[in-house]
């Protein structure tokens, strides 16, 4: 898998991504963030499949803390979701906006899927929320397990779909999940 920024906010980068396999697509297509994306280079992916994309990441800093970054959206391929490519791409984007001279690289989630693999990608729950949906997460950030537990139970409280509420119980008391290798 490479991993590689394709342009940061000022650049004004664009992606076009199928609606049909890329959750968010349409947020990739807008100039005003960056991106960042996974990609296969092995040959095997087809130009049907978009030249081996497999994830990608729109970013950009906060409108009032120069400190602080924001991963806007992160979108993982149908058909590779819960392989950590997400996770792993999110880690390398921090770590390429903490090169930057960004201090701290949030991002706001609304489903506890999204909390775990953000989690492995080295944020924590900072007790914040975004709207009435949205948790915050920061890198670095409190990978506690009171920390994590406490994301988790936000969504505890909400009318979720089975596979959340089966998620949710076999993770109730569990320290956070390990973290993954980060992509250079």
């Amino acid at each position: 898998m490479e991993y590689t920024v394709l342009g940061w906010p000022a650049d004004g980068p664009t992606l076009r991504l199928d609606h049909e396999r890329f959750s968010y697509a349409g947020k990739f297509v807008m100039s005003n963030t960056g991106k960042a994306v996974a990609r296969e280079r092995d040959g095997t992916e087809s130009s049907a499949r978009s030249d081996g994309l497999v994830a990608a990441v729109a970013f950009n800093e906060d409108r009032t803390d120069a400190a602080t970054a924001w991963l806007r959206y992160v979108t993982v391929r149908a058909d590779r979701r819960g392989e950590g490519v997400g996770a792993r791409l999110a880690a390398f984007a921090a770590e390429r906006l903490h090169d930057r001279g960004y201090e701290r690289v949030r991002i706001a989630v609304n489903n506890p899927f999204a909390f775990h693999a953000l989690s492995k990608a080295g944020f924590g729950y900072t007790g914040e929320r975004t709207g009435i949906a949205e948790l915050v997460l920061e890198r670095p950030g409190d990978r506690s397990t009171a920390a994590y537990q406490a994301g988790l139970d936000e969504f505890r409280d909400r009318d979720l779909s089975a596979a959340e509420t089966s998620f949710l119980s076999a993770k109730a008391g569990e320290a956070p999940p390990e973290l993954v290798a980060s992509p250079r």
